[in-house]
């Protein structure tokens, strides 16, 4: 018997299988078929929000197309939560939710075709660094002094994993040669240094 992997609620984060965080705004229904959609926004780049059939957000990664792919899922939950020291912060990175499966309804997609899940979900999520959440959520408000804040408190027990996670949403790749925590978070604090002067200038 096929288990229903768990339906997304507004305010949770996922990543795709190609590494993009988004969140979650709401699961809504088609006015015309009474399908089920998800409504869920980009934690990078312009923060678009996108729309994509449940079944769909929840199938498995089309294995024949991304042979490669780190997760069996498409979509994989991933919880912010605050670590309790620096010690284990390396534990406290973003990490896929395993959910379990749903029977999926054939569906056209430009990257996947609709497949039958088959892994169990676990009791509890993996969590990440509260910083990391309050960064995004200033970021999301334009707040660039609570990022720059947020960054000054992540550099004594920021991990790899953070680092590239703030990167990878603000859409940006450090130097060469900027490989250490310190380095990479002041190259990060440049960079929106050089944005929020940009923005100022720009609404004068």
């Amino acid at each position: 018997m096929n288990q229903i992997r768990k339906t997304p609620v507004p305010g949770e984060f996922y990543r795709h299988f190609k590494n993009k965080l988004y969140q979650i705004i709401a699961v809504a229904t088609h006015s015309e078929t009474g399908e089920e959609m998800v409504v869920y926004q980009a934690l990078y780049g312009d923060f678009r929000i996108w729309v994509r059939p449940l079944d769909m957000f929840l199938e498995e990664v089309d294995r024949e197309k991304y042979p490669d792919a780190v997760q069996k899922y498409r979509f994989e939950r991933v919880r912010l939560v605050k670590p309790q020291n620096a010690e284990n912060s390396a534990r406290n990175a973003a990490q896929p939710v395993r959910q379990a499966p749903a029977a999926q309804k054939p569906s056209a997609d430009s990257d996947s075709s609709a497949k039958n899940i088959t892994a169990q979900a676990p009791d509890e999520d993996q969590p990440v660094n509260q910083e990391l959440l309050d960064f995004f959520d200033a970021m999301d408000e334009k707040n660039y002094d609570l990022m720059l804040e947020c960054l000054t408190k992540l550099q004594t027990h920021a991990t790899q994993k953070e680092l590239d996670d703030i990167c990878m949403v603000l859409d940006i790749h450090p130097p060469v040669g900027c490989d250490d925590v310190g380095s990479q978070i002041m190259f990060i604090k440049r960079h929106l240094a050089m944005i929020r002067k940009f923005d100022g200038e720009r609404l004068r």
